[in-house]
């Protein structure tokens, strides 16, 4: 809290979170929630792109001041970072064209089920028992990202879709919301928080009371709908 500038560290190319748009310029939910921020704390923000894979490494050696981009919380990274409150909920959701007749985890027996390649989605179905039997020829169709298989959704050529629902909201929100439904019904929970130094107390003290301010005030919520059709700040 003693400097003027504080730096966001990010991944450039996770859309919707942080990424650069067709201009150049860095855009995202999590880069307009940082701007808002910027004018509650009264410190300027500077975005950093930075190796996703070195986020821990850069923040506890100085190089930047947030790891902010759709950063899960975890126990391990819990033991390397503090987390300030967790600002948005995610689920690895089912997508479903909205006159399909699967309307729960149950019903996707027998059905064509897609999923980016190598996603945390496939992670979460095949950790999921032995769904993946049940599954039209015992498998996951996989794609190389969630717009393929959203694609495909439309075509008929998949029933159903699990995908990272920050990801999955947006895409929807892009594509119109009324061509899909979202299962009540999920593959795992988690939640997104932005990762600072563990002996910088007071500006996650700080962090946590501005954030607060910004849900209060109803930002947040005006932010999230802007990038995803709906409200998902954590409560």
């Amino acid at each position: 809290m003693d400097k003027d500038e504080l730096v966001l560290g990010f991944d450039d190319t996770f859309v919707p979170m942080g990424f650069k748009d067709e201009n150049g310029e860095y855009t995202g939910f999590d880069i307009d929630l940082a701007k808002e921020m910027e004018k509650k704390l009264g410190k300027k923000i500077v975005f950093q792109p930075i190796d996703w894979s070195m986020k821990e490494t850069e923040l506890n050696n100085g190089n930047i001041d947030f790891i902010w981009n759709g950063y899960s919380v975890t126990d391990e990274r819990k033991e390397k970072v503090e987390f300030s409150k967790e600002y948005l909920n995610n689920r690895q959701v089912i997508i479903t064209l909205s006159d399909s007749k699967i309307n729960s985890k149950e019903d996707l027996n027998g059905a064509r089920v897609g999923a980016q390649n190598q996603s945390s989605a496939v992670d979460a179905i095949e950790a999921d028992g032995n769904i993946v039997d049940t599954f039209k020829d015992s498998k996951i169709v996989t794609f190389e990202t969630n717009n393929e298989a959203l694609m495909d959704l439309e075509a008929g050529r998949l029933d159903a879709v699990v995908a990272d629902e920050i990801l999955a909201k947006y895409y929807i929100n892009q594509r119109g919301a009324d061509k899909y439904k979202v299962l009540k019904d999920d593959f795992g929970k988690e939640a997104y928080a932005v990762g600072m130094r563990k002996d910088d107390k007071e500006l996650v003290e700080a962090f946590n009371k501005a954030f607060d301010e910004l849900v209060q005030e109803g930002k947040a919520g005006e932010i999230s709908k802007k990038w995803f059709g709906d409200n998902i700040i954590a409560k």
